[in-house]
């Protein structure tokens, strides 16, 4: 019997739940050519809510393409030109032999190096020179503008990962040459989004920065337990299984509303029951996911200093004023200098967030593995 939950990649379909307001936003504004960027934490469904309204978007206008390009193992500004030619020229395809004519078509100075692989179904790769994308990159820049205009369509182009640039040699003269570029495009928008919320945060929200007030920026939010509630148990009913309303409202707060927890601990659930799921199954999968997860926990504990660790736990003790005497001395915490400094490497790190001056955890289970098993509290 196939798996009902989906995490760890793309949700589609019936394994897609809400999300009704954030994808009619969406979609709206890929059909208006609006630039996007999407900020939020990790693994809150970023890159299936940006699949569902590309999904939609296309589907309703026949003359809008919306292409994906994958940051993910980007590092260098050379493999950004690459990876962008070759999505671009890939996405605005039907067939191989069309995606090998545009490599050709679109390009006066760069010359592109095309290798297709023997199976019929494999993509084409492109890679150029790069002293010759040195001397040219609007070539590349500008391609999604010059596609549009020969093919007769409107393209919106999705970036993931895109904090990554950030990392490059000279990031502030890359972003503003992106911006220089991209904001002339009338047939072309941009849809930006990744997986480090502070990341994009200093990229778009900060007014020293290129891409400040680049295009509407949205902050995704947890979805509503009332959303999660009749999505998990559809999909227990549609494996001839059924969990009670307890236990699906002990799912989603265990996983305090966090999307790929909510699926991984409602799969977890979902195995461990014949028939009826009732809310000891899920304290015992919850449990189960705790331990599982433990190692990677402890791992990621060794590599924190002990001021780190020590701000850690007073945030996991509930303490509000931090770098207050008393609360200081309290946790080991040496100076209010060492505690903003954790603060800021604990966010680097993915581990907290901030919000509005409000400290919180990214990861649930990491905090409820903090709390029970490290700490103790």
């Amino acid at each position: 019997m196939e798996a009902p939950f989906i995490f760890g990649r793309i949700a589609t379909d019936e394994n897609f739940t809400d999300r009704d307001q954030e994808i009619k936003h969406l979609v709206n504004n890929f059909e208006s050519l609006i630039n996007t960027i999407i900020i939020s934490p990790r693994r809150w469904g970023k890159s299936s809510l940006v699949h569902k309204a590309s999904s939609i978007a296309m589907q309703e206008d026949r003359t809008l393409k919306v292409c994906s390009v994958d940051l993910f193992n980007v590092k260098t500004e050379e493999q950004f030109y690459t990876v962008f030619a070759q999505s671009l020229i890939q996405g605005t395809a039907s067939k191989w032999d069309e995606a090998v004519e545009n490599a050709k078509k679109f390009f006066s100075h760069l010359v592109p190096k095309i290798s297709i692989g023997t199976d019929p179904g494999s993509k084409i790769s492109i890679d150029f020179d790069w002293e010759e994308i040195k001397k040219n990159p609007d070539e590349i820049l500008d391609l999604p503008e010059r596609i549009a205009h020969s093919k007769g369509i409107r393209i919106v182009v999705c970036i993931d990962e895109f904090q990554n640039i950030s990392e490059f040699d000279d990031p502030l003269f890359f972003q503003r040459k992106l911006r220089a570029n991209w904001q002339m495009h009338q047939k072309a928008s941009y849809c930006l989004y990744g997986s480090k919320r502070h990341m994009m945060m200093e990229v778009f929200a900060d007014a020293s920065m290129p891409f400040y007030k680049f295009g509407d920026i949205f902050f995704l939010n947890k979805i509503d337990t009332e959303h999660f509630v009749p999505f998990i148990k559809k999909r227990f009913t549609s494996t001839g299984k059924t969990i009670t309303e307890d236990a699906c409202r002990k799912i989603v707060a265990l996983a305090d509303n966090h999307p790929y927890y909510v699926q991984q601990l409602s799969q977890l659930s979902w195995l461990r029951c014949l028939s009826e799921c009732r809310e000891e199954v899920v304290i015992k999968a919850h449990s189960s996911l705790v331990e599982q997860l433990s190692l990677l926990f402890t791992n990621l504990m060794e590599t924190l200093t002990f001021q780190q660790t020590c701000y850690l736990h007073a945030v996991i003790a509930g303490e509000k004023a931090i770098t207050n005497s008393e609360t200081m001395h309290k946790y080991h915490i040496s100076s209010a200098t060492a505690a903003s400094r954790s603060l800021k490497t604990l966010i680097n790190k993915d581990i907290l967030d901030s919000k509005a001056g409000v400290v919180s955890f990214q990861d649930p289970i990491f905090e409820y593995w903090l709390r029970h098993y490290y700490f103790r509290i």
